[in-house]
């Protein structure tokens, strides 16, 4: 095998290695939630929700750009062996990360009581409670970003994933026992919500110091390596302090924006849902019991699959840099397309399941609680996983070639048409909270039409669109067919959703996957560089579908 496509095996390999662990993550974060929510309740969910809302803007603006960034500078001067900047642009990433960190977090503690003051007219009681439990966290997520964006940059995915999965199982078990706790102890107070939704955003905070921790770890042990290959290295020059942290800057404010815009779209939602739903004569709590429908039926059930996209992007960028640095255009044309058809052999699957299964799998994870509509608003909204996972990838390509501001570009006037049509859905149809799940698919749509129509223009990356997107689709439209059929057949004779579902679920992903190399979905050289690419080829060439 050459080096190139060695280089590439890796970034596959790093990328899935990233994307198990994010699913893992999620799923675990799925499997939580559910005992959670039901402590809680749909209103505390519903402050819950809110309270990451603005968690995560602050996250972006003082450190979610920080391993992309990172990663990508690093990455660019790993090709260049320049080991020396690799060390000055590490410190001064930290230096960055605590002072960002710090004043994020400290501006979300004393701002608090006035975040739930203003959003929504106020209608968001016990909204500050949470938002300060969350506070120091913003300053650990950032610590940990400069070091996550280290690893990433050296072409190492382990050690994010690693700390991924130890966080999120510490922020689970903390989470239920902290809620639980808090209610109980609050059961007869007026903003038991409110302490519901701290005792839940306890257990990100612990999870945070736990990630640090393990990151901390990894880097003592390590750094011996990372300090030699500095000290061999003869570059002449290197950039100064002041260079460095200009390029941190210039490079993370872009993505800083770009994240920032979606977020915002968030807020935004649910400011003008509980505006407007106020103004018609909803009460405060069922406002909080319909963004609490939303988040936890629709939102958190397709953030499963995105993030195998997210993670997939956090593999992608540093590679496309890496090759973009070194004028090397073939190879950054392959992982861009091995990278979107790889995504969309997941997106779409997972689309049709949500699709066809939505109602019989929040039956089993939300048994007590208004499974009906939910079921509804993550059928109507599933579509959104397919261009999550375009848009993500796709802006991940468009930083790797130093076309920085064109995420920016796109997200903005994706949010501008989000909220407008969001805004006259509520203010002129009676759709109520399915207008934000509407909202939450035109997003991402203008995003990714946008995207790949900038990377074919700046590129010369051809987009294939029958085999990338026209195969999985037919293939996960068949899928979902057959599950929908077999699930209906086998309810009808044997009444115990549970395990129908179980059932249908493994015959679901047997039938799409035989339908995609029957239609020719990818190549044996593609498959091959896929996780576990050889028995795969195996397996399908036995069963006569490749």
């Amino acid at each position: 095998m050459s080096g190139k496509n060695g280089k590439q095996d890796n970034y596959i390999k790093q990328g899935t290695i990233l994307a198990a662990a994010s699913l893992v993550v999620r799923i675990i974060g799925m499997l939580y939630r559910f005992p959670m929510s039901n402590i809680i309740g749909e209103e505390g969910n519903g402050l819950y929700s809110v309270a990451f809302e603005i968690y995560d803007i602050m996250l972006i603006i003082s450190s979610y750009s920080l391993p992309l960034a990172i990663s990508k500078i690093i990455s660019a001067k790993s090709s260049k062996k320049e080991y020396k900047g690799i060390l000055r642009t590490f410190r001064c990433a930290f230096t960055f990360a605590f002072i960002a960190g710090a004043i994020a977090g400290l501006v979300l503690f004393f701002g608090a009581p006035l975040f739930e003051k203003t959003l929504a007219g106020g209608k968001y009681t016990g909204l500050a409670l949470p938002l300060r439990v969350l506070a120091p966290t913003v300053f650990l997520v950032a610590l940990m970003g400069a070091l996550r964006g280290l690893y990433q940059g050296k072409g190492t995915m382990m050690p994010t994933a690693v700390s991924q999965v130890i966080e999120q199982i510490v922020n689970a078990g903390v989470s239920i026992y902290a809620a639980y706790a808090l209610v109980k102890a609050h059961e007869t107070a007026a903003d038991v919500a409110g302490w519901g939704a701290a005792g839940g955003t306890m257990g990100t905070l612990f999870g945070a110091l736990f990630g640090f921790v393990t990151l901390g770890l990894i880097y003592f042990l390590f750094r011996p390596v990372i300090v030699t290959q500095a000290k061999r290295d003869r570059h002449k020059r290197i950039e100064s302090q002041g260079e460095i942290y200009k390029l941190i800057i210039l490079t993370s404010v872009p993505i800083i924006l770009s994240q920032t815009v979606y977020q915002i779209s968030g807020i935004i939602d649910y400011s003008i849902f509980g505006g407007i739903q106020s103004s018609r004569g909803f009460s405060d709590v069922a406002i909080k019991t319909a963004t609490g429908l939303y988040s936890t039926k629709y939102r958190l059930l397709i953030s499963v699959p995105i993030a195998i996209a997210t993670a997939m992007s956090s593999s992608i960028l540093p590679s496309v840099a890496s090759s973009f640095a070194i004028n090397d255009e073939e190879s950054m044309n392959r992982k861009i397309s091995l990278g979107i058809k790889f995504n969309m052999l997941i997106a779409f699957p997972c689309f049709a399941g949500l699709a066809v299964l939505a109602k019989p799998v929040l039956m089993i994870l939300y048994p007590s609680q208004d499974y009906v509509t939910g079921g509804y608003l993550l059928a109507i909204g599933s579509i959104a996983v397919v261009f999550y996972a375009v848009s993500n990838i796709s802006g991940a390509v468009l930083q790797g070639i130093d076309r920085m501001r064109l995420p920016v570009i796109h997200s903005a006037i994706a949010l501008v048409v989000h909220v407008i049509v969001v805004f006259l859905l509520l203010k002129f149809t009676s759709l109520g909270i399915i207008s934000l799940v509407i909202g939450n698919v035109i997003f991402p749509v203008i995003v990714s039409i946008l995207n790949i129509r900038s990377i074919m223009l700046y590129t010369s990356y051809r987009q294939e669109y029958i085999r990338t997107f026209g195969v999985p689709l037919i293939s996960s439209f068949i899928m979902a067919a057959i599950t929908l059929g077999l699930y209906k057949l086998i309810y009808a004779l044997f009444p115990h959703n549970t395990i129908v579902v179980i059932f249908v679920i493994p015959v679901a992903v047997v039938v799409y996957f035989a339908m995609y190399f029957i239609l020719r979905g990818a190549t044996k050289e593609e498959v091959y560089e896929f996780p576990m690419g050889v028995r795969i080829v195996r397996l399908a060439s036995r069963f006569g579908v490749m």
